[in-house]
Order: structure tokens, then sequence, then C-alpha cells
């Protein structure tokens, strides 16, 4: 028996967060439901067709509806609470380790796009997006952070690091910084190290010229399997969005399926 592309235990955390059905007096058809509308979507982001060639069997309504409901969704917050929702899962199940966490980013192709774009120096110049991630020490994606390919891996570090909101667990204060931050060597710059010290951070990175490459990895390599659960979702291999939001979107679910699959302890 095929798998359910909507998990329940991922449909009872997102049916609270989703915003009342707009009213229709003036009737009309029937609205297709939010857990079909989810399908699509989610069909869409694991297998990277375009929306277009939404498979009408799978009863998903058109691509044109799960495309909207995507953006209304973003724009009610429910997919940042959804990924926070299933953090604060994690930490309760004391499955969030906050004595490392791991930051790191990737390029990717941008077929399309407004902002957000710019020369990938790593593939000759074509249009990319940068990917900025800090994971805690287990690989769990805390926060995701999009750039222009061009811009420098330590540039966009207080932007992402602030915007980890706190995560509350049973006991204690919400946690919201990390004890240790392991970072490689394109983050060895004076005002990484000063950004981390304000925060009470204590900076573990990669010294250039004087850090043997082999050994480096041996807590950041998190990070880089991180971004390779991100890319077997198929739209997100390449960037074809247009809108950054919407490909920051598409990146944030597949951080809360991570995180939903750490939760149901199937990595």
């Amino acid at each position: 028996m095929a798998k359910k592309i909507v998990p329940d235990e991922l449909w009872e955390i997102v049916e609270p967060l989703l915003p009342p059905e707009p009213p229709k007096p003036d009737g009309g058809r029937p609205r297709v439901s939010n857990r079909a509308a989810l399908t699509g979507i989610l069909f869409v982001l694991k297998s990277g067709i375009p929306w277009a060639m939404l498979p009408q069997e799978r009863g998903c309504g058109s691509g044109v509806t799960c495309w909207r409901r995507l953006r209304d969704w973003h724009e009610a917050g429910v997919w940042k609470k959804l990924h926070q929702s299933l953090l604060e899962y994690l930490q309760e199940a004391e499955q969030l380790d906050w004595d490392r966490a791991c930051m790191d980013s990737v390029s990717i192709k941008a077929k399309k796009g407004r902002s957000a774009i710019g020369p990938n120096p790593t593939d000759r110049g074509r249009p990319g997006t940068k990917r900025h991630l800090l994971t805690d020490r287990k690989g769990t994606p805390q926060e995701v952070v999009l750039s222009r390919a061009n811009m420098h891996d330590s540039v966009p570090l207080s932007v992402l690091l602030d915007a980890v909101t706190p995560v509350a667990g049973r006991l204690g204060r919400p946690c919201q910084r990390p004890r240790k931050l392991h970072a490689d060597k394109a983050y060895d710059f004076a005002r990484f190290r000063r950004a981390c010290y304000r925060r009470y951070i204590q900076a573990r990175i990669a010294r250039r010229g004087v850090e043997d490459t082999q050994r480096l990895g041996r807590h950041r390599w998190v990070v880089e399997r991180t971004f390779a659960w991100l890319e077997q979702m198929r739209r997100l291999a390449t960037r074809y969005e247009r809108r950054t939001d919407i490909h920051y979107v598409f990146t944030l679910l597949g951080c809360s399926l991570i995180c939903l699959k750490r939760l149901t302890r199937q990595f």
C-alpha cells in the first residue's frame, strides 16, 4: 500500500494552524478541501513537476488552486508556525541538541526569479540563489535564509542567528541560542566571531591556513546531510519560482518535513 503524501501525524499539526474558510454568500463551486490542497502542494514539492501538470486523479484540484492555497497560507503565517510547532515537539521530546549548532550554505541554479538572484561564482556566473542553513547537533534544521548566489557566506550570519525563534520545552526558559556554533573557513572573519560573542555563542570556526581540512567535518557533516535531504525534494534542487517568498516557503516546508521525520524517528 502506497504511503500517504500527507500523513495523519502531519495533518493533526497543520489543521489547527489553517485560517478559517472564507464565506461564499453567492454560492459557487465546492471548495477543494484543505487536506487535498496540501497533498497537491507536497506532491509538487517532492516530485518537482510544474503546477500545471499536477495529476487530476489525485483529487487535489488544479495547480492554480494549490498554488493559491500555498500563497494564502504563507501570508497567514501557517508554514512558519508549522516549523515552530515541530521544533517545540522535538524540544519537548528532548530531541533538539542546543550544545552544538552547525551552519553552512549551498548555491542552487535559478531558472526564474526576481530577487535573491545573483551570478553563481561556482557555476560560471549563471544565475543562482544561495540557501543559508542553521541546524542543531543532529542536523535538525532550525532556520533558513535565502540570498544571492554571489553573496559571501558570512554576510547574512546575524540575520540567520536572529531569525531563530525561541523554542519552548517542558522545563526552563525557551531556548534560542546554541552554546557552540561550528562553521567552515568561509566564516573565518573577525565580524563573525564578534557577532557570536555578542550573542554569547562560542564560535568554533575552521581557521584558514592553520587547520587540516581532513578533520574539520567531525561536527559539521550533519548540515551537509541536511542539505542532501532537502535536495531529495526535487522542487528544492533548482529554483523555479519567480517569487522569492514562494521558494522560501517550499524550503521551509522541506525543513518541516525533515523535523517531522525526526519526530517520528524515521531518520
